[in-house]
């Protein structure tokens, strides 16, 4: 396969796993990788082998039932394939032990889909977000310069609040 085609053929693999994603198709999602793995730079997590994925899944999925993504762009690249996409979803289960809020969110993520070579099988799709966006989106963080957010922070971070207004008033 010359360079054009493997372009191609990741491309459609790429399409495919967001589009069974969608449909909430875990095996057909699953398929698409040669090796199942899933890095969420944002939190740092790793979801490395089937097993985990899956749990990944079943756990995104309870939480947001309707979670979906939406392609912008595909950026085809030497080894992988970047996705710009908008992702969404209601918060109707549990997340990570906090209930759900019924509130939506809306964020835009960057997707890096790396294969190995001559090959169009997934090898690792490392997710690029902003969980702070999401997080509040839900209600569960404020922005920090809001007046709730200030509270929050002070509250929850008061020595470290504590020391930049004595480093602040310092400088005066």
């Amino acid at each position: 396969m010359n360079d054009d085609d493997l372009d191609v053929a990741r491309a459609a693999v790429v399409r495919e796993h967001m589009e069974s994603e969608n449909r909430h198709e875990l095996d057909t999602t699953i398929a698409t990788f040669s090796h199942p793995r899933y890095e969420l730079v944002a939190t740092g997590e790793v979801f490395d082998g089937e097993a985990e994925v899956r749990r990944y899944f079943a756990d995104t999925r309870t939480a947001f039932p309707d979670q979906r993504n939406r392609l912008l762009a595909l950026h085809p690249s030497d080894d992988c394939v970047i996705a710009e996409l908008i992702l969404e979803g209601t918060h109707r289960g549990r997340l990570r032990g906090l209930p759900p809020t019924g509130r939506a969110f809306s964020a835009q993520v960057s997707a890096v889909f790396f294969f190995g070579t001559s090959s169009d099988r997934i090898l690792c799709e490392r997710v690029y977000f902003d969980a702070g966006t999401i997080l509040r989106q839900l209600g569960l963080a404020s922005d920090p310069r809001s007046r709730r957010g200030r509270i929050e922070t002070a509250l929850a971070h008061p020595l470290t609040v504590g020391r930049a207004l004595l480093g602040r008033g310092k400088q005066r």
